[in-house]
């Protein structure tokens, strides 16, 4: 070897050993497993949803993909977590329209903005809430004229629990009790259990539960379901009157979304690669009839990145109006 070659040789293999990590962070995504992220618990509508989806895009991927929840702040915690974190496509959030619409007025101060700091990848459906009471606790609520009479006669007495502050099953029931003129009080539960418990003990009147989680009680005759928050009556529920019907309260809404996002900057192909394998599942027959039959969810019509970001786009100014409407704010 010459003189000239062997002063050459170390930085050669210095330039071999530099190169494989380069090669290493170039192997197709992906290849390990995938965090999906959540904030809400276990039993909640959004944890029901995020489980079932896991699975079949577990297979698609190649890759297991790990639930996970962290629960607080009406998903504020969860969702600052992702839009913090690196755009590589391992760590995903199952958002709601409650978390990536409603917050940015809800709240006085969020450490990120639900438009710039994340990617949207999928529309999930539409969500549905139904205003329910406890059978054995509030007998005399058999329909939603009942509970508005009751709380006109008895003005600060009746209580409405929510899965927390900013939640969809919150701002249904702000927005019912400033359309109706009701003085009733929130009681916020980090979560589904201890709404429901409240509920079924009598701690709390009645409740904006979303359909998925309230179907199971309904079935079992624990509650019962005095109106639906769509403009029209559900397929899952078509004997439960809207609220616009039974509460006459004409042009009620307050129907919600999910939807899955990433953080800021995630890569076009990863982007597309998850909406494709997303929109396929939910596109599946099975799929789709466990949306519409036991989550009382609407499958979406939206379909690409783009379309989901111009219906959050949307929403963050109709929330707006919803939110100032029901005089809901969250320091």
């Amino acid at each position: 070897m010459s003189i000239s070659r062997r002063l050459l040789a170390p930085f050669v293999a210095m330039l071999g050993l530099g190169a494989a990590p380069a090669m290493a962070q170039e192997a197709p995504w992906p290849n390990r497993p995938i965090e999906f992220l959540a904030g809400f618990p276990n039993g909640s509508g959004v944890d029901i949803y995020q489980r079932r989806l896991a699975g079949p895009l577990s297979r698609a991927l190649g890759q297991p993909v790990v639930v996970n929840n962290r629960v607080g702040a009406g998903g504020n915690i969860a969702s600052d977590v992702v839009a913090k974190a690196r755009p590589d496509g391992y760590l995903i959030l199952f958002g709601t329209a409650g978390t990536h619409a409603i917050n940015q007025t809800l709240y006085r101060r969020l450490p990120f903005n639900v438009m710039t700091d994340f990617t949207p990848i999928a529309h999930l459906g539409d969500v549905p809430n139904i205003m329910i009471t406890s059978i054995e606790r509030r007998p005399n609520y058999r329909t939603c004229q009942d509970v508005i009479a009751d709380a006109r006669a008895r003005p600060g007495a009746l209580n409405y629990p929510s899965t927390g502050n900013g939640a969809s099953t919150h701002l249904a029931g702000a927005l019912f009790a400033a359309r109706a003129g009701l003085d009733v009080v929130h009681v916020p539960f980090p979560g589904q259990p201890g709404a429901v418990t409240s509920l079924l003990g009598g701690q709390t009147d009645f409740f904006f539960n979303q359909v998925g989680p309230a179907m199971g009680m309904i079935q079992q005759g624990a509650v019962r379901g005095l109106a639906v928050t769509t403009r029209t009556r559900i397929a899952a529920l078509p004997d439960v009157p809207t609220v616009a019907e039974a509460c006459g309260l004409p042009d009620f809404e307050s129907t919600t979304w999910y939807g899955v996002f990433g953080p800021p900057g995630l890569p076009d192909a990863i982007t597309r690669r998850l909406n494709e394998e997303i929109v396929k599942i939910i596109e599946e027959p099975e799929f789709r009839r466990w949306l519409i039959d036991t989550q009382g969810i609407d499958p979406p019509t939206v379909r690409t990145p783009a379309e989901f970001r111009a219906v959050q786009e949307r929403d963050v100014a109709r929330w707006a109006q919803v939110v100032r409407d029901a005089r809901a704010t969250v320091d």
